[in-house]
């Protein structure tokens, strides 16, 4: 097919390793046009978010119909929304264009710990934009939050949690779980996909590094570039976890801030940056 035209709906993260700069830059690596509509406003750094500073519901119901009464949208990835009136405002507008695929990353606490969703907006998220989604992608704590119970923390309790998680979603036979194993303890990482009647595990082992800043928000972005060009869904999130690993890999080729630095999206297109003479 042609090249995808793909959207981020999330906020904005300064440093770029976090939300819209670092799906743009994920969409982009793996051959995607990527858009974006600015739902949320940030200071932060890969130290800490300073301040959060909300944008109007109406305004980001203008970015949306204003882009996609022009322009084609193959795929929507959805972050940070941080207020419930922005995400009715969101699953409003998606019900209405109907985008053939919404990847929903529920975004809630920043690397450094800190909120990036008002609980009042869980609700919200629960109820008018996971029965949207294609695929939704939370970790560990974000799906405690989602079904109200505690974070589990073994490979055995991820089965359960991804089939409740499953029951959230709209019941057409379309729709994916991808729970993230990266709060596991030990160095195994295993996700789990599931979509209502298979349950495929997708192994990983721990990179470590501190540069982990926006990980989340680019394996979400990288389903959202591949999806519309990669069949089975399957495929797809193997795909954009073996992306996201490459780029947690090559992360200490930049050097960004002194706390959790980001991931190197473009360790595919930039092999020889450090090269004498450039």
């Amino acid at each position: 097919m042609s090249i995808p035209n793909t959207l981020s709906i999330a906020g904005v993260d300064p440093s770029g390793g976090a939300g819209i700069l670092a799906d743009v830059k994920a969409m982009s690596a793996l051959g995607a046009y990527g858009m974006a509509v600015v739902a949320a406003l940030t200071a932060q750094n890969t130290q800490a978010v300073t301040h959060i500073a909300p944008v109007p519901p109406d305004f980001v119901a203008a970015q949306i119909d204003t882009l996609f009464s022009d322009v084609r949208v193959d795929a929507v990835k959805i972050g940070m929304l941080g207020q419930a009136g922005v995400t009715h405002v969101v699953a409003e507008r998606l019900q209405h264009w109907q985008p053939a695929h919404v990847v929903l990353d529920p975004v809630m606490i920043a690397k450094s710990g800190d909120h990036l969703l008002e609980r009042s907006a869980v609700h919200a998220l629960r109820e008018a934009l996971i029965p949207l989604a294609t695929i939704i992608t939370p970790n560990l704590p974000e799906a405690g939050v989602l079904l109200e119970e505690t974070a589990v923390d073994t490979p055995k309790a991820m089965r359960r949690v991804a089939e409740r998680l499953r029951r959230l979603m709209a019941d057409d036979g379309h729709r994916w779980v991808l729970l993230k194993g990266g709060h596991l303890p030990g160095d195994d990482t295993i996700d789990m996909l599931h979509d209502g009647d298979r349950l495929f595990e997708l192994p990983g082992r721990r990179i470590h590094t501190r540069n982990t800043h926006g990980t989340g928000c680019t394996l979400s972005a990288a389903l959202a570039a591949l999806l519309p060009r990669v069949s089975p869904v399957p495929e797809a999130a193997r795909q954009a976890k073996a992306y996201l690993e490459g780029a947690i890999r090559a992360s200490d080729q930049l050097q960004v801030g002194s706390g959790h630095g980001p991931v190197q999206h473009f360790h595919a297109w930039w092999p020889g940056m450090a090269q004498p003479g450039l």
